[in-house]
C-alpha cells in the first residue's frame, strides 16, 4: 500500500522519511548545546551520573555551551547543508537535560530556536523525572504551530537494570511522563539502550510490545558502551562488565524492530563514540555501516519492522 511508513528497502519506518513525508522536504537534527546540567548529577536524584555518562562522546565538538546557540545553530546547518543538501532544520538540545531548568530559561533558547526561518522545529533530550508542569505547558504552547519532540532517555523499562545503572529513575516514571505529555500535538521518542550487565535479550525485546502499545511516535536504540572517564569503564577493565558481540546487538535490534509497530519512527539503531575515548565495545563501524548491518540482517531474515505483529510485507512501499 502507498501509505505504508515502512521503506521497501530499509525495512523500516526510518525518521528521515517520517520527516520528509510531514514536511516535504528534506529536514536534518542539529545539535546544540543549552548549557543544562542533569538531576542525576546535582543531587536532586542522584550523583555520579549513569553509570556510562560522558556526554562528550555523543556531543559534536561544535556544541559547547559558551557558544551561543546562534552560532551552534549555524555551524550545524552549514554542514548539513553541503553534506546532505538540508533544506530544513530541527533544533536538539541533546546534551544532559534539557528540560531542567526554570521555565524562563526554557522558553528564552527554544524560542531563539525557533526564530530562524530555516528552523521547523525542537526537539528535546530529557529525562522522564524532569519535566514540570510550567515545561509542559510551554512544550504544549510551542507544538500549536511548530513541531516539537521531546526524547525521553528511558534506557531500559526492568527497574533493577535502572537501579543498577544508577539512572536515578523508575519506569513507572517513564510511563508517567508519557501519559503527560499525550495528547499535546508534541511527538515523544523514548530512548532504549542493549547490553547492560545481566541484562537479557528477551527483555530488551519486550520494550518494543510495551513501546508499540503507548502513545510514542519515535525510538532511538544505542548498544551500551563504555568511554574513558565513566564508571562502566572501571567496570570494563575489573572484568565486571563484558560487551554485547556486535552479531548480539544486531540480532536483539531486528528482534526489536520485528516486535515494534510500524507507526513508530525509527531515529537512531546504533551509538558512536570518538576513538580517543572509546573503551569497548571496538566494532570499528562507521554511523551508515552500523544502519545498514542492522538493514542486511532484516533483509536476510526476509523480516521488517513490526512483521510480528501484524503488518504484511505487501505493505512495504518505495
Amino acid at each position: 500500500m502507498a501509505d505504508s511508513p515502512i521503506h521497501s528497502e530499509l525495512r523500516i519506518n526510518s525518521y528521515g522519511s517520517y520527516l520528509r513525508r510531514r514536511f516535504s522536504c528534506r529536514v536534518s537534527k542539529v545539535n546544540v548545546d543549552g548549557g543544562f546540567t542533569c538531576p542525576n548529577r546535582d543531587g536532586s536524584r542522584g550523583t555520579g551520573g549513569c553509570i556510562y555518562c560522558d556526554n562528550s562522546s555523543f556531543s559534536p565538538k561544535e556544541t559547547v555551551a559558551v557558544i551561543p546557540i546562534e552560532e551552534q545553530m549555524a555551524a550545524g546547518m552549514a554542514y548539513h547543508r553541503t553534506r546532505l543538501a538540508s533544506e530544513k532544520f530541527i533544533v536538539y538540545f541533546q546534551k544532559f537535560t534539557n528540560t531542567y531548568a526554570p521555565v524562563e530559561k526554557l522558553s528564552d533558547l527554544y524560542r531563539r530556536a525557533l526564530s530562524h526561518p530555516d528552523v521547523v522545529g525542537i526537539s528535546v533530550g530529557t529525562r522522564p523525572d524532569s519535566i514540570d508542569d510550567d515545561a509542559v505547558a510551554l512544550l504544549t504552547e510551542l507544538a500549536r504551530d511548530r513541531y516539537v519532540c521531546v526524547e525521553l532517555g528511558l534506557q531500559s523499562i526492568d527497574d533493577a537494570i535502572l537501579t543498577g545503572i544508577n539512572r536515578g529513575h523508575s519506569f513507572a516514571e517513564y510511563l508517567s511522563t508519557v501519559d503527560r505529555l499525550a495528547g499535546r500535538g508534541i511527538d515523544i521518542c523514548t530512548h532504549l539502550i542493549y547490553g547492560f550487565p545481566g541484562e537479557q535479550r528477551s527483555g530488551f525485546v519486550k520494550g518494543a510490545r510495551l513501546i508499540s502499545s503507548l502513545p510514542v511516535t519515535a525510538v532511538k536504540l544505542h548498544q551500551l558502551h563504555a568511554v574513558e572517564g565513566t564508571k562502566l569503564a572501571r567496570m570494563y577493565r575489573d572484568g565486571s562488565y563484558l560487551p554485547i558481540s556486535l552479531a548480539e546487538y544486531v540480532a536483539a535490534a531486528c528482534d526489536f524492530l520485528e516486535e515494534l509497530s510500524p507507526r513508530v519512527s525509527i531515529q537512531r539503531l546504533y551509538g558512536s563514540a570518538p576513538l580517543s575515548i572509546r573503551v569497548a565495545p571496538n566494532w570499528n563501524l562507521k554511523n551508515n555501516q552500523m544502519w545498514y548491518a542492522v538493514v542486511n540482517e532484516l533483509k536476510r531474515r526476509g523480516s521488517w519492522q513490526g512483521c510480528r505483529v501484524g503488518c504484511e510485507m505487501r505493505a512495504v512501499n518505495g
